[in-house]
């Protein structure tokens, strides 16, 4: 029964570990930072742009224009801060699968 636990314990810990190595890798790529600073700067400075503008004058077309433009850079600017989170939770998790295999 014991080594039945250990077991089950030590496939749940891969599976998680494979998830979380899987997800890692995928969200965050290699950058280098001063260009992903230079982005952001280039984002910041679009943006002050447009809040500046007066856009009474301006087509609805060229409105939505500007709300797509915004919307591409948001999710850019989000790609630039992806990191892997880990909850309090899953450390717990893990924590006692480590405690149950080295029993």
């Amino acid at each position: 029964m014991k080594n039945l636990i250990k077991s089950t314990a030590v496939a749940i810990f891969i599976l998680f570990s494979s998830i979380s190595a899987s997800a890692s890798s995928v969200s965050t790529p290699s950058s280098d930072p001063t260009k992903d600073a230079l982005t952001y700067s280039r984002i910041i400075n679009r943006v002050t742009e447009i809040q500046g503008m007066d856009k009474t004058n301006l087509s609805a077309d060229d409105k939505k224009d500007l709300r797509r433009e915004l919307t591409k850079m948001k999710k850019e600017a989000a790609a630039l801060n992806s990191r892997v989170y880990l909850s309090v939770g899953a450390i717990i998790i893990a924590i006692l699968l480590l405690i149950l295999i080295l029993n």
